[in-house]
């Protein structure tokens, strides 16, 4: 018998109606063979006397393809890759193998099979593993082999129906084969079989579509993309001829969803290589010549985006490739006319995809500004000149009208406006020396005022910097102003000095006040702008004392106002908190040095709300307010002011910063007692941070730790401003405060102590021995340091004693007043039953009346003798006063008579007459 030929013997076909029990094992017994004949084709494929077999390769292939109609078992997998991968070398020499690679493809796109729940756990590694072996398969150069892989790769994200299954075996779940792909190397093998199609367009492009797919439903398909350089080789091969144009947009659709889904650093160092910008050039210049479509102007303007996103990198080549200089020219068009050939024949449609190029290109131009060597072609492009330009009020010119020339829409100078003055906020203090040559700040002083003029202007409000513009010019304020801080904030001599000889520091006084009276003065831009405004004049004030004088009263009355806002709205997340901190920051810089300033700052009680501010406001915000105050407290006439405010409970200054100095220790972790002394006299202020700071030493020119920690809290500013209001005679302190009080004033001594401490441990560590007369000194200061700290313990002990004892004297004294009140209460309470009983019985009241005179009989004098009951009359001397008019003018004619009469004695009788004594009557005479 041949060798080559396998004689089969057919068996008579039986209707079969219903299967028994006995008849399904069977056929699952079958079923089950099938994996052992896999081993024996895997043999006859490679076996030496077997491999040239080729007619009974494929007859036994397409056998066993036939028995896997139905899909392929999750157990078969490993020994169906194996296969495929034989057959994939066969195809070279015998074309004959293609039609089993391709059948075998087609039933990949069905669900694999599993005989039990736990196959789809124990085979994943195999299904990973022939998902990987599948993407080899595209080294087969037959096109309709690399066609059926895309259309399994397709089917995996599609709910394929199964066909009819055999009993005992159940399709894997929808989602199993995708979970596994995202864990296999086929994306990174698809991408790395774009080389060998070259001379395949049509199978390129399928391949795009796919790498499309897979990297836009999977972080890690991206990721093993990019970890075969895929962002790179997709860019370099984007440009490919391709009659379609299809290419350019799968490759962009590509490089965007590695951009939003793998590693944004990976792929912008892949994409700024030289060659990868080249590629970038000429695609974009291709789009920007030719695309007419609205969809390669979209195109267009996202390889732009990926440009942007490129120039973020730091070792992008740019500026090498001359891309950059290119897209510089780009940007200044068609605000300025130029030459340069690039330009010349360029048009735009004024299109709102035109308008997104052009905002892109202002946008470039800040992420290129990082690199000095962009600053430089700017300069040769007249970068600022065009910004200046685009910033300046929309006011259309009657040549246009009358030309009817194409140009932007009002919406779109709007748009453009804002994003030049965006871009300036940026550009400008690195290209001060052309700002100034372009006269930017008189540029800005005229948008400002436009902006905040009479002229009716309705703002639309579309664009991302136009937020919080729509209907007005707020959006133009907000920029305007955010340029000018970023120029100011430079400390440029010349720039601040040519913006105050145009008189902006009342013009900026006058915008706040204004702004601040408007109906959303609690708006988020509107916030921005007031804080921006304070920052400027601020930067602007604070070293010149001229500029100080400027600010004046007019600028006293804003702080003023401002302070009087509180801090109530400080964590309202719109902005207060930065208004409340330039507010601040507005009263260090542009009044505190300037006596005529502080003494009208003080007049309008600008103290009173600075202790306000520092009673009612968090904890960030004490640093700056204590620091105010104290710079204010060289002034003498602040000093009456701190003593004598008083807060709603009626809490004086001093307790207010002794309440401040507990709270910081308590922040701090300084070790207190319960009465807030000192616990340790010999660390009496050293915090829980430096102790658990390790000890190191410290060049000379570098402050330590003791030092450091000065800076970094509020201590040193109480103290200091203690040492300005005395220590003595502070009003409204309690015993604590007293106790506390008594540590702040040695607060120097025990920071003197502390450093020389730090000092000594430091020589310890350096293995330095000082001499003997430095050691006795150093000794010496430290035992110094903890006398004092004990003496303070000691002060403080007696100053709790003598408080205890007057709080004990109070006690006493509040317990005899409540004694007294209930006897009193009780008084009243026994009069008021007397008088009931009295006036409602009659008996009862007989009986107090004879008791009364009784009382009043008893409480009568009695003689001694019986002579003494008879007395001689005793008379007692009356005033009598007589007045008469007469008819004299004035007090002439008033005559006044002053008689003095005696009075007789009760005892008298009435009847007797009396004689008046001459001796007791005269007369005076007020006449003349």
């Amino acid at each position: 018998m041949d060798s080559g030929k396998v004689v089969h013997r057919r068996k008579p076909g039986i209707p079969v109606i219903g299967l028994t029990a006995s008849q399904k094992s069977h056929r699952h017994q079958e079923v089950n063979a099938k994996s052992l004949d896999l081993s024996k084709v895997i043999r006859l494929l490679e076996d030496p006397l077997t491999t040239n077999l080729k007619e009974r390769h494929l007859f036994v292939l397409k056998k066993l393809l036939k028995k896997s109609q139905i899909g392929f078992l999750l157990k078969e997998l490993t020994a169906i890759a194996k296969i495929l991968n034989i057959c994939a070398e066969k195809v070279t020499d015998h074309p004959e193998y293609v039609p089993i690679l391709c059948e075998a493809l087609i039933i990949c796109r069905l669900p694999f099979l599993k005989e039990k729940t736990s196959d789809e756990l124990h085979y994943a590694q195999d299904v990973t593993e022939f998902l990987s072996q599948m993407g080899c398969l595209m080294r087969v150069s037959d096109a309709e082999v690399r066609q059926l892989i895309f259309e399994c790769v397709k089917s995996f994200y599609s709910s394929v129906a199964p066909k009819q299954m055999l009993d005992g075996l159940q399709p894997t779940s929808p989602g199993y084969r995708l979970q596994l792909l995202e864990r296999s190397e086929l994306a990174q093998t698809l991408l790395l079989s774009m080389a060998t199609l070259e001379n395949q367009p049509t199978i390129k492009l399928q391949l795009l579509h796919i790498l499309q797919i897979l990297s836009s439903c999977s972080d890690m398909n991206c990721s093993s993309i990019l970890h075969a350089r895929g962002a790179e080789t997709v860019c370099l091969h984007m440009n490919d001829y391709d009659p379609t144009g299809q290419v350019l947009f799968r490759s962009s659709e590509i490089l965007w969803n590695l951009l939003e889904r793998g590693n944004k650093e990976v792929v912008t160092a892949q994409l700024g290589t030289l060659e990868c910008v080249l590629s970038l050039k000429e695609a974009f210049f291709h789009l920007l010549n030719t695309g007419s479509g609205h969809s390669d102007l979209q195109l267009r303007n996202d390889l732009l985006v990926i440009t942007t996103l490129i120039a973020e990198s730091p070792g992008s080549q740019l500026i090498e490739s001359s891309f950059a200089k290119q897209l510089v020219v780009f940007s200044t068009f068609p605000e300025l006319k130029s030459h340069n050939p690039l330009i010349r024949n360029l048009k735009l449609s004024y299109s709102n995809e035109d308008l997104k190029m052009k905002k892109l290109l202002l946008n470039l131009l800040v992420v290129m500004s990082r690199d000095l060597a962009a600053l430089q072609l700017y300069k040769e492009e007249r970068v600022m000149l065009a910004l200046l330009a685009l910033m300046k009020p929309p006011v259309a010119s009657s040549s246009e009208r009358q030309s009817g020339s194409r140009h932007w829409s009002a919406a779109q100078k709007e748009e453009l406006q804002l994003q030049a003055l965006a871009t300036l906020a940026t550009i400008g203090p690195l290209m001060l020396e052309e700002y100034i040559s372009c006269e930017g700040n008189t540029c800005l002083l005229l948008l400002l005022d436009w902006c905040v003029g009479p002229d009716s202007y309705f703002g639309q409000g579309h664009s991302f910097h136009a937020t919080g513009g729509r209907g007005g010019k707020k959006a133009q304020t907000r920029h305007c102003i955010r340029v000018l801080r970023s120029v100011t904030s430079l400390g440029e001599e010349s720039v601040n000095q040519d913006l105050c000889d145009q008189g902006i520091i009342n013009q900026l006084l006058g915008i706040l006040m204004q702004i601040d009276a408007g109906p959303d003065e609690d708006d988020v831009v509107t916030l921005e702008i007031k804080s921006d405004i304070q920052v400027i004049l601020s930067t602007l004030c604070e070293t010149d004392m001229h500029r100080k004088e400027l600010f004046g009263s007019e600028g006293v009355e804003m702080a003023v106002h401002f302070l009087k806002k509180g801090s109530d709205k400080f964590y309202s997340g719109l902005g207060h908190n930065k208004l409340v901190l330039s507010t601040v920051d507005c009263v260090w810089s542009c009044i505190v040095g300037c006596y005529t300033t502080e003494d009208y700052f003080l007049v309008k009680e600008g103290v009173f709300l600075l202790l306000n501010l520092l009673s009612t406001s968090p904890r960030c915000v004490h640093g700056v307010v204590l620091a105010t105050l104290l710079e204010l407290c060289d002034n003498l006439n602040t000093l009456p002011y701190i003593l004598t405010w008083r807060d709603g409970n009626g809490q004086t200054a001093p307790r207010l910063l002794l309440q401040l100095w507990r709270e910081e220790e308590e922040e701090l972790g300084v070790h207190r007692n319960q009465h807030g002394g000192i616990a340790d006299p010999q660390r009496p202020i050293l915090s829980l941070f430096q102790l658990d700071e390790p000890l190191l030493s410290f060049p000379a020119n570098v402050p330590s730790a003791a030092v450091l920690e000065m800076s970094e809290n509020l201590r040193s500013k109480i103290y200091s401003i203690f040492c300005k209001i005395g220590f003595q005679d502070l009003p409204g302190l309690l015993g604590k405060d007293y106790v506390t009080l008594t540590i702040i004033r040695r607060y120097l001594d025990f920071k003197v102590g502390e450093v020389w401490d730090e000092i000594s441990r430091e020589l310890s560590l350096e293995g330095v021995r000082p001499i003997s007369p430095d050691q006795e000194a150093l000794s010496t200061i430290c035992k110094i340091a903890e006398d004092t700290a004990r003496r303070i313990v000691e002060e403080q002990n007696s100053i709790l004693e003598h408080h205890q004892k007057e709080d004990i004297s109070e006690e006493k004294l509040t317990y005899t007043e409540m004694k007294s009140r209930w006897k009193q209460k009780e008084f009243m309470a026994k009069s008021w039953d007397d008088y009931v009983s009295r006036t409602s019985n009659y008996e009862a009241l007989k009986e107090v009346k004879a008791q009364r005179e009784k009382y009043a009989e008893s409480s009568r004098p009695k003689p001694k003798h019986e002579d003494a009951a008879i007395r001689p009359a005793e008379h007692f001397i009356g005033h009598v006063v007589g007045v008469e008019s007469t008819d004299a003018q004035g007090p002439a004619g008033v005559k006044v008579t002053l008689v003095r009469t005696p009075v007789r004695a009760p005892s008298q009788d009435k009847g007797e007459p009396t004689t008046p004594n001459p001796d007791y009557f005269s007369t005076a005479s007020s006449a003349d």
